[in-house]
């Protein structure tokens, strides 16, 4: 058994892995055509090709990151389909690798394309797609969203506070950022504008901060108080993977970056519908792959003849990229009408894993 599980698992591991590689290859090119259109506008003369090229480069983990499922499928079910049609699998079988004894080997090589996928997703990606950020925007000059920018919203004490972000510039720092201080009866009572900001341990360091206080709002003396600072510490919990959650895409966060943002959307009673689908698709993708073996695995119970290969290989790759059609409607539809988090990002792996069950059973009893 030590040496079939060797044999599969070597087989399954190199068409993974040469499929994986075919795909990145072309969604580098597809990628490095995209950039292109900003090479001209580059601040740093020389270097606009280069620019490009690597950040097309360092956004190959975190496309790394949503192939591996599709393309542990599509190379399963080729080393198991073309088993099946060399009659190598009916060996096997009869070599005493009962269905069992088979799926267990699959799902333990399914284990290890999880953690692979999680350790990407997860550590890998984030770090190089932040890279990548930073260097488009120092190709572009900045990164923003939307005319105005984002909008965060944070509570401290009985004082609430309105953040409005224009972008994130080439080195990481904010420009164009305005804090909103209200009392605790909803009133304004301050406002900060800042050309720029950068973080710091403690908070934010607005730089060139004008501040502009509301004074005895209730009294006829009622009065405003402008205050300029060359430098000006906000003291607050809003974090740089905030703000570029809120800038940027929330899908490219780490889970625990994740976790804290939506904790502290619901600490500053705001809707984190979105970004707690994001958080649990962000754990059952990985899991995805589990799925994807198993959907394989009843492909080596089917019989091939001469060029028939090539069919039901390509109705498994329909049934793949149909698992994340749907893995993506369920995420929009629950955002719409506000269902369980966790059980939209799990319900369809757990229909898919069932069918697969179901057709491996059928298979192997009936057949």
């Amino acid at each position: 058994m030590r040496t079939i599980r060797k044999l599969v698992h070597r087989e399954v591991i190199g068409a993974v892995s040469f499929v994986t590689f075919g795909f990145l290859a072309l969604f580098f090119f597809f990628d490095l055509v995209d950039e292109l259109r900003w090479v001209n506008r580059s601040p740093t003369p020389g270097n606009d090709i280069s620019l490009a090229v690597l950040s097309v480069a360092l956004r190959i983990p975190s496309h790394l990151y949503e192939l591996l499922p599709i393309t542990v499928l599509i190379g399963t079910i080729f080393v198991m389909a073309r088993l099946a049609q060399s009659s190598e699998f009916t060996i096997m079988r009869t070599s005493g690798l009962g269905p069992g004894r088979a799926l267990r080997a699959l799902l333990t090589l399914g284990l290890g394309f999880v953690l692979v996928t999680f350790a990407v997703g997860d550590y890998l990606a984030p770090l190089s797609d932040k890279a990548a950020q930073l260097i488009k925007a120092r190709a572009q000059g900045r990164l923003s969203t939307g005319a105005t920018g984002a909008w965060l919203k944070e509570r401290q004490g009985d004082r609430s506070y309105a953040v409005n972000v224009r972008a994130i510039i080439a080195d990481g720092s904010m420009q164009g950022v305005r804090v909103f201080e209200f009392d605790d009866l909803g009133r304004m009572a301050a406002q900060i504008h800042a050309p720029s900001a950068r973080f710091v341990d403690d908070g934010w360091m607005l730089l060139e901060a004008r501040r502009s206080v509301f004074a005895s709002q209730d009294s006829p003396n009622a009065h405003i108080t402008q205050e300029e600072s060359a430098q000006l510490l906000w003291p607050t919990t809003i974090t740089s993977d905030m703000v570029a959650a809120a800038v940027l895409k929330p899908d490219r966060m780490a889970t625990i970056d994740l976790f804290q943002y939506i904790s502290h959307l619901k600490d500053n009673g705001q809707s984190a519908q979105r970004y707690e689908i994001e958080f649990w698709r962000k754990v059952f993708y990985p899991l995805s792959c589990l799925v994807m073996v198993v959907l394989a695995l009843p492909f080596a119970y089917l019989h091939f003849r001469s060029g028939s290969i090539a069919g039901y290989v390509f109705g498994g790759v329909m049934a793949g990229i149909s698992f994340f059609l749907l893995n993506n409607l369920f995420g929009f539809a629950g955002n719409l009408q506000n269902w369980s988090p966790w059980l939209t990002a799990a319900a369809p792996g757990i229909i898919y894993s069932l069918a697969s069950l179901a057709a491996f059973g059928w298979l192997v009893l009936r057949r």
